[in-house]
């Protein structure tokens, strides 16, 4: 149909050079970048709801510091007596420098303890959060319910005695410490590189440590839906931007002395809602919020 005043015809719904139609390429990786960066900031709310669910629950915030804090002074009393004694440490590693000049020995020892405090200090890092929950498995479990039935029902999971549920955490958390270990070991023997072991390395650690961090956090919520340690993992590599979104600044801020006492209880809250957000089709009903945040390890309420 020609137009009047002898225009050219215009075929309708035509898009200008460059605009990207639904089915284009460009549109795809148009959509995809919005997914990524929604991803990474649903992960940092994800964290600040849970700390905000604490903070506005203090009954349970005030029980959840409690395994934080129990851990915190077991790893500063073995931090403390690593240091004292990692001069002995270097000299029984290093038993071939007894006869060496003390111009050439004192260096070599004082290197290899300063190595071994540092390799005691990222073994504190990578287990801290591990043995936390492990020491406060019941409150921990307790609080994530609590969370779940505040958002709308819990789901149903295989009763199991305490005993079960700790040799099933100590066994999944040595899995992950021992996947945690075969990156950081690198990380940290790349951290001694010029120039690269001061800009890339500090910020690959901290990624990995935010990972690995989720891992664990997510295992109280994961258990109860019957999930293994190693699928838990493979659905949290397929959403990776998510869970550093929620990691890396709660790995970040557990580096401040004392903070991860703080943050620890929002953690775990945090952590259950990143749980509901990548399982959302899972199943639940509804579950009364305990009266004692013990629940069934709490003294008997009325």
């Amino acid at each position: 149909m020609t137009p009047p005043h002898g225009g050219k015809p215009q075929s309708r719904g035509r898009r200008p050079p460059g605009f990207a139609t639904r089915s284009s390429p460009g549109h795809a990786r148009n959509v995809d970048t919005l997914t990524r960066m929604s991803d990474l900031g649903t992960g940092v709310r994800l964290l600040g709801r849970g700390q905000r669910w604490v903070a506005s629950h203090k009954r349970w915030y005030g029980f959840g510091l409690i395994p934080a804090a129990l851990a915190l002074t077991l790893y500063l009393a073995a931090l403390v007596a690593l240091g004292l004694y990692a001069g002995d440490l270097a000299a029984w590693a290093t038993p071939f420098a007894d006869d060496w000049q003390e111009a050439w020995r004192t260096p070599l020892r004082v290197t290899v303890g300063v190595l071994f405090f540092a390799g005691g200090l990222m073994l504190a890092v990578l287990t801290f959060t591990a043995v936390t929950l492990l020491i406060g498995d019941p409150f921990y479990e307790k609080l994530s319910e609590t969370v779940e039935a505040s958002e709308g029902g819990v789901p149903s999971g295989p009763e199991q005695p305490l005993w079960r549920e700790l040799w099933r955490s100590l066994c999944d958390s040595l899995y992950v410490l021992m996947w945690a270990l075969a990156f950081a070991v690198p990380l940290f023997v790349l951290g001694f590189v010029p120039f690269l072991g001061q800009t890339v390395v500090p910020a690959l650690g901290l990624c990995v440590s935010a990972f690995f961090l989720t891992v664990e956090l997510t295992s109280v919520a994961m258990q109860r839906r019957g999930v293994p340690v190693r699928e838990r993992m493979r659905v949290l590599r397929g959403r990776k931007r998510l869970v550093l979104g929620f990691g890396v600044p709660l790995a970040a801020a557990f580096l401040v002395p004392f903070v991860a006492i703080f943050l620890m209880p929002g953690a775990v809250a945090g952590a259950t809602l990143l749980v509901r957000e990548l399982t959302p089709d899972q199943p639940s009903g509804p579950a009364p919020v305990p009266a004692s945040p013990l629940g069934r390890f709490g003294p008997p309420t009325a």
